[in-house]
């Protein structure tokens, strides 16, 4: 076990506990309990429907700025949280794959499963309809919480602080972060424009994906040290 675990990067050897996306336990937690009660709230809103007026206003904002040159953006970015971010996964786990990073194959793949299940849990739980759409025809699956936010959270952040946690240039760090943070907000936003979402669905998504890695860390976190002590 000592010879195989020589020849694999650092970060991935057992002996060594993991500081997946540098979050320490405590932090990962409060971030967790921080993001259940802001979904909550979100959540008991939409039920009350008490968003609507605000769910109007910002699509009624946003859609008012809207061109030809914003709408194929928009388009883009939304296929980079459905069609493209599939493609993105499958490439990224034979990447790990042939560099033997075994744990970040793992992690990864973990994260977008217990993702799935959250959102597929959470919309038939909360059967919000889908606004009329502004732009391409009406969807028929449900609207809360944005799929497309939640999955992009996961898998966008996700390999940014796997990635981060192998490389040593701070500049590469903050160009990694920044870039995983941009597509992020631009596939939100995109889901709001097209009109596909209301913004509260989109912010649920993203609440939900929070509390969903933010869990993960702390576990990984108490997990890894308890078998490195």
């Amino acid at each position: 076990m000592n010879d195989i675990n020589s020849q694999l990067p650092e970060v991935e050897r057992e002996r060594k506990p993991l500081a997946l996306l540098g979050v320490a336990v405590p932090l990962s937690l409060l971030l967790a309990v921080a993001g259940i009660f802001l979904f909550a709230w979100i959540a008991e809103e939409v039920v009350e429907q008490h968003t609507v007026r605000f769910d109007t206003a910002v699509r009624g904002w946003v859609h008012h700025y809207s061109s030809p040159f914003l709408t194929h953006a928009a388009t883009f970015a939304s296929l980079m949280g459905a069609e493209v971010l599939l493609a993105a996964l499958i490439v990224s786990l034979l990447v790990f794959a042939f560099l033997r990073w075994r744990r970040a194959a793992l992690w990864l793949s973990i994260t977008l499963a217990g993702a799935l299940v959250l959102n597929l849990s959470l919309k038939y739980a909360f059967h919000r309809q889908r606004p009329a759409p502004f732009f391409g025809a009406l969807l028929h699956t449900y609207s809360f919480p944005s799929g497309h936010a939640l999955f992009s959270f996961c898998f966008y952040g996700v390999p940014a602080g796997l990635l981060a946690a192998r490389i040593k240039s701070l500049p590469a760090r903050i160009c990694i972060w920044t870039t995983a943070g941009i597509l992020i907000a631009a596939i939100g936003l995109s889901r709001i424009y097209l009109g596909v979402h209301y913004p509260t669905d989109v912010a649920g998504g993203y609440l939900a994906a929070a509390v969903w890695v933010s869990s993960m860390i702390a576990f990984d976190r108490i997990r890894t040290s308890r078998r490195n002590p």
